[in-house]
């Protein structure tokens, strides 16, 4: 999978196991499901890409994009999961996963996947975006950090779970409705966790992530 239309495609799933489409599975119009994702039309097309080329989708020029059989159930299986998933399995399955990329990226991570890194941290701290712009660059590092882990049977376990995380969170409630604050917690957390990657440090990279993991889902649980 292209690692630049991964992200995008997680964002893609999550919303449309999330939307009711209507009977003949079409997807509304580009411009519509990129303003949702908070992501270009040209990077979205680029995960219609990935899809169609899975036989998940099909396009009819001047109809439209159309979800076909096969992605239905697929994205029927991550609905389900992330229904019969609580919170605290989200948590458990992410701690069990990401902060061990995290170690196998300070190992093995290239020196183009570091600047890749840098890149990614860089955009995802970026200020004045929305909340959707910011997950869709949030889901940019941390992907990133799973491709420089050099595992891909980790990278395909962390595909799907990122796919369900995204569905288990989709609608969650904003403090600030307008996009992240200057001060989000997680700009500072990411910095921590890149440097300790970039300083070849896998002990502090694992660290680093339990924690950014750990207060995330602290801050969106219920008080």
């Amino acid at each position: 999978m292209d690692s630049d239309a991964a992200p995008v495609l997680t964002l893609l799933q999550a919303y449309l196991a999330k939307t009711r489409l209507p009977a003949d599975g079409r997807l509304p119009p580009e411009r519509i499901l990129a303003e949702a994702l908070g992501t270009s039309r040209g990077e979205l097309r680029k995960a219609l890409a990935v899809m169609e080329a899975d036989g998940q989708l099909w396009r009819h020029v001047g109809k439209g994009t159309f979800l076909g059989s096969r992605p239905l159930a697929a994205i029927d299986e991550v609905a389900a999961l992330a229904t019969r998933a609580t919170p605290p399995d989200l948590v458990q399955a992410r701690l069990a996963v990401e902060p061990e990329l995290a170690a196998l990226a300070a190992l093995h991570a290239a020196p183009s996947q570091r600047d890749a890194l840098r890149r990614a941290l860089h955009a995802s701290g970026g200020a004045g975006q929305t909340w959707r712009g910011y997950e869709l660059e949030d889901a940019r590092l941390h992907r990133a950090i799973a491709l420089a882990a050099g595992n891909p049977l980790l990278l395909f376990l962390y595909d799907h779970l990122a796919a369900i995380r995204r569905v288990m969170t989709w609608d969650r409630p904003r403090a600030a409705e307008e996009g992240p604050p200057a001060d989000h917690p997680s700009f500072a957390e990411h910095d921590r966790i890149v440097a300790a990657i970039a300083a070849r440090d896998p002990a502090a990279a694992r660290r680093e992530m339990a924690a950014h993991v750990t207060a995330v889902h602290a801050a969106m649980a219920p008080a």
